[in-house]
């Protein structure tokens, strides 16, 4: 296995092509009859110390690619490197070295805590086991972890079931960080708090961000949610990105219909302050059963005649904007029409 040598320009992380689909199996001897295409070529890259928001609907494919990258999930296919080494080429004891790298913040801060032990047990059982600390040491990390997110090194004698949902997620966040990662996966860490108790973590998130130069990515459905924390965005679709843009670029002009209409979404403190509500129609198809040309296309009400048998490509513009949609020309495969064959001009040209 060759392994690139990272320089300091180079990304953190690096995802071309990823893909986990998982099989249908029927009948009594468990055929394969199709797959739910639950991350479908997925790609991007994530830069040292900033942090990239991945969007979109619930059964989207958000998580599924956090877990994969991770290989708490393992790929379809596709490649992963991360530091410039190949995730998914390790194993063994370079796995579990990597392991103290990437860590991963769960989106329920209940069930991700074992009801079982005490908060300090919890902790020092991490360090035990990657041969960080042991004893008084690891007592002292603890409390010192603690302190970091908020809490005391008096809760460290405290059991699950007696903290907050907010505290509970700081200590999920302490936990992640026992081993110093360099990355980590934060799966919608504010859904389940209250409004005032998200933005208290999210600006903690912020704060360690800053202290110990972490990478996130981290995953959302509300946009206004990932607005506040992200340096880029990537909108996902039925498993697929559909576009990718710095922070104010996406949300100064979202291209894709889709990020138009969840944007439209998000509510505003004063009414008047963004166009009417788009209405989307239907529901997401099942990831089983993709429609063809552009996934969208159903729903979209923009689509057009071309939109129902031509697949559109993720590019970018000269600006470097992703966009996987028609309307745009740099979407457009090599070996299909003209867009000005089907007489609609493009959203560029309009």
């Amino acid at each position: 296995m060759t392994t690139a040598d990272p320089t300091p320009t180079a990304p953190l992380v690096q995802v071309d092509g990823l893909k986990k689909w998982f099989p249908i199996q029927r009948g009594l001897l468990g055929r394969t009859t199709g797959h739910v295409r639950a991350v479908d070529g997925v790609s991007f890259t994530i830069q040292r110390g900033k942090t990239l928001g991945l969007v979109g609907e619930s059964g989207c494919g958000k998580s599924t690619t956090g877990r994969t990258i991770l290989r708490l999930i393992e790929p379809t296919a596709g490649t992963v490197r991360f530091d410039g080494r190949d995730v998914f080429g390790l194993g063994g004891s370079e796995l579990r070295a990597l392991r103290k790298e990437m860590q991963i913040i769960f989106q329920d801060p209940y069930s991700s805590l074992n009801p079982r032990l005490t908060v300090g047990s919890m902790m020092t059982e991490v360090l035990h086991v990657h041969h960080l600390a042991e004893g008084a040491a690891a007592e002292k990390r603890v409390g010192e972890l603690l302190d970091t997110v908020g809490l005391s090194a008096a809760h460290a004698r405290r059991y699950p079931h007696e903290f907050s949902g907010g505290q509970r997620q700081r200590l999920g966040i302490a936990r992640a960080l026992c081993v110093e990662p360099k990355f980590l996966i934060c799966d919608e860490p504010v859904s389940a708090l209250d409004v005032s108790i998200q933005s208290q973590v999210l600006n903690l998130l912020q704060d360690l961000q800053r202290a110990f130069g972490l990478t996130y990515l981290f995953i959302a459905h509300d946009l206004s949610v990932v607005e506040h924390i992200s340096d880029r965005v990537a909108v996902m679709y039925l498993g697929r990105i559909v576009e990718l843009a710095d922070s104010d670029a996406l949300y100064r002009e979202p291209k894709h219909p889709y990020t138009q209409a969840l944007l439209s979404a998000v509510p505003l403190p004063q009414p008047g302050g963004r166009p009417e509500r788009i209405l989307l129609k239907g529901d997401p198809p099942s990831p089983s059963a993709i429609p063809s040309g552009c996934p969208f296309h159903p729903r979209c009400p923009q689509a057009f005649e071309p939109c129902a048998t031509v697949e559109p490509q993720l590019a970018a513009d000269a600006t470097g904007h992703q966009v996987r949609c028609l309307l745009y020309p740099e979407s457009w495969p090599a070996d299909a029409p003209a867009p000005f064959a089907f007489g609609r001009p493009t959203a560029s040209a309009a």
